[in-house]
Parts: C-alpha cells; sequence; structure tokens
C-alpha cells in the first residue's frame, strides 16, 4: 500500500454522515489516521479490490466522490441525478455501479472518465448493491417492493427479482458468488439467497431492525440498529450462534481479509469497533467523525 510513508494495515474508509466527511481508520491500531472532507452528506462507500481507489456516495450532494486511497485525496466529483446511495464496485474496477434512491434507476459509471455509462431501471428506492465475484451479475435490494433485483453486467438490464422480507437493505455476497445476504430492516430477518436457482433458500431471524451482513468463519454478523447489537448465525446451519453488544444504532459492518476480525460502524456514538469473529469480543474502538455510516464495503486491503 504506498502512500506518504509506509503503511502496515490494512485501513477502513468510515463515511461520516453528519460532519460530512471519511475517516480512514488505521485497522492495527485502531485510530484514525486521516479525514477526508466530502460534503453532501456522505453515506454508501465502495473500495476497488486493488485497493487503489474507494468512491463515496453524497445522497444530498448528488454527486459520487472518487478518492486516490493510496494518496489519501480526493480526485473528482462526478455530478449523479437523484439520490445517489448504496454502490459497489466491478472486480476488474472498471465500473461503478451506483443506486438511485429516489428515481429507481442503477447507474454504471466510469470512474476514470467521470461519466455514466449506463442507466438500468431496478425499482422504487433502490439501497444496497453488490457484485458477483465473476462481475457478471449485479444484485440491488429494493427497499419499498421487498425484492431483489438482478441485473446483467453486460448488458446492463434487469434480468428478474424475487421477493424477500420487508424493506431490504444491506445485501452481501459470499467469496464464491452462490449466496447473497440481504438484511431486511422490518421484518427483524435475513434472507438467504441461492443466486444461481433465484430463490430465498432460507430466513434467519435476527435482532431489531438489522441493516447490514458481514460474513467471516463461516458465520454471518449483522448489524441490528435498535438493538445496539451484531447478531451472530452459522452460515451452514443458520442456527444462532451469539450476540455482541455495540455502539448506539450500529449500522454499516465488514470482515477482515483474513476473516479474524469483523468492523461496526456505531452511528449514534460516532465509534467504529473491531470484533474478534471467533470469539465475539470487542477487541478495540476508535473515533470517527459525527454519524458514521459506511454503508457498503469500506476495508481497504493492503495488496
Amino acid at each position: 500500500m504506498a502512500l506518504c510513508s509506509p503503511a502496515a494495515a490494512d485501513e477502513a474508509f468510515v463515511t461520516n454522515q453528519g460532519s460530512g466527511d471519511v475517516t480512514i481508520v488505521d485497522l492495527a491500531t485502531m485510530r484514525p489516521a486521516a479525514t477526508l472532507a466530502i460534503g453532501g452528506k456522505p453515506a454508501g462507500v465502495a473500495v476497488s479490490a486493488d485497493g487503489a481507489r474507494a468512491y463515496v456516495t453524497s445522497p444530498e450532494g448528488k454527486y459520487l466522490t472518487v478518492i486516490d486511497a493510496r494518496e489519501r485525496r480526493a480526485l473528482r466529483r462526478i455530478a449523479l441525478e437523484g439520490g445517489p446511495l448504496g454502490l459497489a464496485v466491478a472486480p476488474d474496477g472498471g465500473r461503478v455501479y451506483v443506486a438511485d434512491m429516489y428515481e429507481g434507476r442503477l447507474f454504471a459509471v466510469d470512474p476514470e472518465a467521470g461519466a455514466v455509462v449506463a442507466t438500468a431501471q431496478v425499482g422504487v428506492t433502490p439501497s444496497g448493491v453488490a457484485v458477483t465475484p465473476d462481475g457478471r451479475l449485479i444484485l440491488v435490494s429494493i427497499r419499498d417492493a421487498d425484492r431483489i433485483a438482478f441485473v446483467d453486467a453486460a448488458s446492463f438490464r434487469k434480468i428478474g427479482e424475487i421477493e424477500v422480507g420487508r424493506h431490504p437493505f444491506g445485501v452481501t455476497i459470499d467469496a464464491a458468488g452462490a449466496r447473497a445476504y440481504t438484511a431486511n430492516v422490518e421484518s427483524d430477518d435475513v434472507s438467504v439467497i441461492d443466486i444461481a436457482a433465484r430463490r430465498v433458500a432460507a430466513t434467519v431471524k435476527v435482532g431489531k431492525r438489522p441493516y447490514c451482513v458481514a460474513l467471516a468463519q463461516g458465520r454471518g454478523f449483522v448489524t441490528d440498529q435498535y438493538a445496539e447489537a451484531v447478531s451472530v448465525f452459522d452460515l451452514t446451519t443458520l442456527a444462532p450462534v451469539g450476540e455482541v453488544k455495540v455502539g448506539e444504532y450500529p449500522e454499516g459492518i465488514g470482515a477482515s481479509r483474513d476473516g479474524k476480525t469483523v468492523y461496526v460502524a456505531n452511528w449514534f456514538t460516532n465509534e467504529f469497533w473491531s470484533i474478534a469473529a471467533d470469539s465475539l469480543t470487542v477487541t478495540g474502538k476508535a473515533k470517527t467523525g459525527d454519524g458514521p455510516r459506511a454503508f457498503g464495503a469500506f476495508i481497504r486491503a493492503m495488496n
């Protein structure tokens, strides 16, 4: 990871909606390493697979910010109509897919050209976005329709949808590209989706108002906003494993590359916590800006 000085660990890019910035957290020390001004009430975040770029949506500012993650500086803003929220980066980094929660669209953005190159209608209030590891399929949570939409990346058209729980928000795809997990805010559960079959394979009950899902150590970790906790379940049996009490109103959640640590952004307490994925103990806390959401793939892996 090339920075102004050598970096020793992976980093987290935490969007702070209240203070309009991004806190970059050194995950080895669990201390803030830098703060980048973004503006426009930033919420969604996605880091490219090679760690070179981070992308941040600003729903109120109506733009996407492109960040040079190695140099920790904003490169450009790309204007987007509507309300850009959830986003994901294609595995090759050539496209950024952004959900427009106001107009029911998914944008395909060329981040280097700084332009929208395609638009797909997906359904009312699209929120979370995820891409399969092969880059061929994009999944979008359609919050107000209680559905997940499937978009073909090549044609950039919606090719199907399935019903899930009530008000799906975050959506996460496993490393094999076999299953997706969506947190359903109003039904307090997680839908387990068989991607190839395009069907819900199971439903897992979790805590009050789940927001996002992370996968680590053969377990699913779910931020429960109203419970101030992370629910944990076994990915094979789908049985509950435990619960970790965290800060107030946890939202964004992600796992380290080695699966040993899970990271949680706590919106109302302005903190970013680390949790050991095996013992389910809190191992660190970092202060952030005001209103950390970190909605998306916020961890930058050192390459």
